[in-house]
């Protein structure tokens, strides 16, 4: 054996592979904590010089939210009174790059073994080491929804009731499409719409928005602000709207679908109006200083998308996530097929003009990818 006339070159060569070796395994280590199953694990497409053309997912996918966790998107849509290919309620996709999506089955174990209910708008987020879905359950009788949450450990569930509803501060018979925003000091808000039945000077009865504050992840404080309430006509749902559960009959009015950015120091709440069949359905949006308002610049008309004459119908109920590379944000939203039998997820990019927020869609064509 030949020895090293440099004894401490071969130490320090050993250290250093050493050093290497437990790197190694402190990322192994690291790795498996996020997950050990290849579910979460997505395949890895090339994105160079990818386009697109929406919709991004052709499959019924209504009220699309979306989440990012560890670079990888997930979205859940909307499944109503139907179940996943696996007994579960609201699809769920994922991806690396917004463009391609594999379906991963349904998000959450359904609470109610009675078929007849309808599960709507599922919103996800992730605090403390936990996911936390937010949806609506209800259906069974005329005007009766209520917000519910589910916790799950990883993103794609699946999810489990938590147990309880989360009450509107004024007990509103009808609750819906639920929206959890963070704020930079950590204070959690709760954004949603709700029925009203009044109708002041200028302002219609219908579906509108309002925000609570969160005490922690399932309770709210009960002290409810009104975000906005429609007062132009492109928001009307439906004329002479008869709602026995109500004893009326109202031209109604909805705007629905609340998600919310700040910007520039501004919270901007965007929602969808009107009768979500229809071509008049679209997105505008409010702005305030805080997140309980007041909330103030609703449009007259849905500035930031709405339908094509001929093309895209009904385009709204949407999300808005950063770009893979972060330099840009999207807006993810539904659209209906041409036949009108599903709604199909599309995306499009989101700017900040000098006239507020606009949408660069809904196109049709070949798009440069994220």
């Amino acid at each position: 054996m030949t020895l090293d006339p440099k004894p401490w070159l071969f130490v320090r060569a050993l250290k250093r592979r050493s050093a290497i070796v437990v790197a190694s395994l402190l990322c192994a280590a690291a790795a498996l904590a996020i997950s050990c199953s290849t579910r979460s694990d997505p395949p890895r497409h090339q994105t160079r010089s990818l386009t697109y053309t929406n919709p991004v997912y052709a499959g019924s996918m209504p009220d699309p939210s979306v989440i990012r966790y560890h670079g990888v998107y997930y979205a859940f849509g909307t499944t109503g009174a139907e179940r996943t290919s696996d007994g579960r309620i609201f699809t769920v996709l994922r991806s690396r790059n917004l463009v391609q999506w594999e379906p991963l089955g349904g998000a959450l174990t359904p609470p109610e073994e009675n078929r007849r209910y309808q599960y709507w708008a599922p919103e996800v987020t992730f605090n403390n080491g936990t996911f936390y879905l937010y949806y609506a359950m209800g259906g069974i009788e005329p005007e009766k929804f209520d917000l519910r949450v589910a916790t799950s450990e990883k993103p794609e569930g699946p999810y489990v009731d938590h147990g309880q509803k989360l009450i509107d501060c004024e007990t509103n018979r009808f609750a819906i499409d639920p929206l959890p925003f963070r704020d930079d000091d950590g204070q959690w808000y709760f954004f949603y719409a709700r029925n009203f039945t009044n109708e002041p000077p200028g302002i219609h009865a219908g579906t509108a928005i309002v925000v609570d504050r969160l005490l922690d992840m399932t309770r709210l404080a009960g002290d409810c602000h009104v975000v906005v309430r429609a007062r132009y006509d492109w928001t009307l749902y439906q004329a002479h709207r008869r709602m026995d559960v109500y004893d009326r009959t109202f031209d109604w009015h909805t705007i629905e679908g609340p998600c919310v950015v700040k910007h520039d120091g501004r919270y901007y709440c965007f929602y969808s109006g009107s009768n979500y069949q229809t071509t008049r359905y679209g997105v505008d949006y409010v702005v305030a200083e805080h997140p309980l308002g007041p909330y103030t610049g609703q449009g007259d008309q849905p500035r930031v998308l709405s339908s094509t004459a001929g093309k895209v119908r009904g385009p709204g109920h949407h999300s808005i996530v950063s770009s893979p590379g972060g330099r840009s944000q999207y807006l993810v939203y539904h659209a209906w097929d041409p036949t009108m039998k599903v709604r199909q997820m599309c995306i499009d990019q989101l700017v900040w003009t000098r006239d507020g927020p606009r949408c660069e869609g809904p196109t049709v064509g070949e798009r440069r990818a994220p």
